[in-house]
């Protein structure tokens, strides 16, 4: 067992490699040819379910090439060091890096080596903010390194115009766009009434979780909307399980509890990551829809996504094409009703 803590360690071969900071262990083969194990720096824990084989050393090379790359293309004076006469190394040096992130230069030089060290969250948020790894970076070598970022930051889905003209394409299809926590940022004119009436919806509850609990047209809509409401708790605990710091899944989860059916659901401890993909729906305006549902997504995993449900059969796509046309006229009254109170307005206005 080699333990690099802030000192000079005489390697296998005879060199020196200095180490500062956090203490920092690894595995691998001496310079000599024999054995060298170690382990991880301070706070390192393995990761549960970490990647076997061939998988684990493929991700390793990957994170290595990724971190030496991003190393090179930082100049010292953006981290506020001398650049100096002699330097060659294009970027940072390894034990430059080593020393702003507060960790041994030998783990550091092992971690671009690719070699099979444990590495934990702590550390490597220190190497990711000494590399200056911008927010899509960061998820990238915390995904290599199969660990949870300890600081991932709050990301806001956008739905872009381009997002929502393409929900108005999908029509017939309904069409919607949810984020983990089942919001509904964004939807199409066809999704808006296959349900329940979203437009009737507060924007606050606007959830399917919360609908399935709260709405009563939307949970009689489903032909086992307890079923359904139980999948959807299922993979609302797998999602959080990476979002425990963000108040908006702790304020969504403390009002969900407060739902009886929700929280017995809560409390089976079920973790479900894919369901049937037809569903059978009962419009109130068009009798039953049999749909085929498909999950695309937008960003990451557990991100935003663009959830579709096509017509499984030809009497459902009329159904759906006769929705479409239910909200189209009803657009089309409302703007009439929005002229003729414009036209009000300006009447009072030039008797006035």
């Amino acid at each position: 067992m080699r333990t690099v803590e802030g000192t000079s360690t005489r390697t296998a071969g005879g060199g020196t490699a200095t180490a500062s900071g956090r203490t920092a262990t690894a595995s691998g083969t001496a310079p000599g040819g024999g054995s060298v194990s170690a382990g991880a720096p301070v706070g390192a824990t393995a990761s549960a379910g970490a990647p076997k084989g061939d998988t684990a050393a493929e991700r390793r090379r990957e994170l290595a090439a990724f971190l030496r790359s991003r190393r090179e293309r930082i100049t010292p004076e953006q981290v506020g060091l001398a650049r100096g006469p002699r330097r060659r190394t294009p970027g940072l040096r390894r034990e430059e890096v080593a020393t702003l992130a507060a960790v041994g230069v030998t783990w550091y030089t092992w971690l671009e080596q690719a070699r099979d060290i444990q590495v934990s969250a702590q550390v490597l948020d220190a190497v990711a903010r000494a590399l200056l790894l911008d927010p899509h970076e960061r998820r990238h070598v915390f995904g290599l390194a199969h660990v949870t970022d300890p600081a991932p930051g709050t990301r806001c889905p956008v739905v872009t115009d381009a997002v929502r003209a393409m929900l108005d394409q999908l029509e017939p299809l309904a069409a919607c766009v949810q984020n983990s926590r089942y919001d509904i940022l964004a939807h199409n004119r066809v999704y808006g009434l296959m349900l329940c009436d979203l437009e009737e919806v507060a924007p606050e509850d606007r959830n399917c979780m919360v609908l399935s609990c709260v709405n009563e047209e939307w949970r009689d809509s489903f032909s086992d909307g307890e079923g359904s409401l139980r999948v959807m708790a299922a993979k609302f605990r797998s999602a959080m399980a990476d979002h425990l710091d963000e108040p908006a899944y702790r304020a969504l989860h403390a009002r969900l509890m407060r739902n009886p059916q929700f929280r017995a659901h809560w409390e089976r401890q079920e973790i479900i990551d894919s369901t049937s993909r037809t569903k059978h729906f009962r419009n109130r305006h068009v009798g039953l829809l049999t749909v085929i549902h498909t999950d695309l997504w937008l960003g990451p995993s557990h991100g935003p996504r663009l959830v579709t449900y096509t017509p499984a059969d030809a009497e459902t796509r009329r159904r759906m094409e006769r929705l479409r046309e239910m909200s189209l006229e009803r657009e089309a009254r409302r703007a009439a009703e929005r002229g003729a109170d414009r036209e009000a307005d300006g009447t009072e206005v030039c008797a006035a």
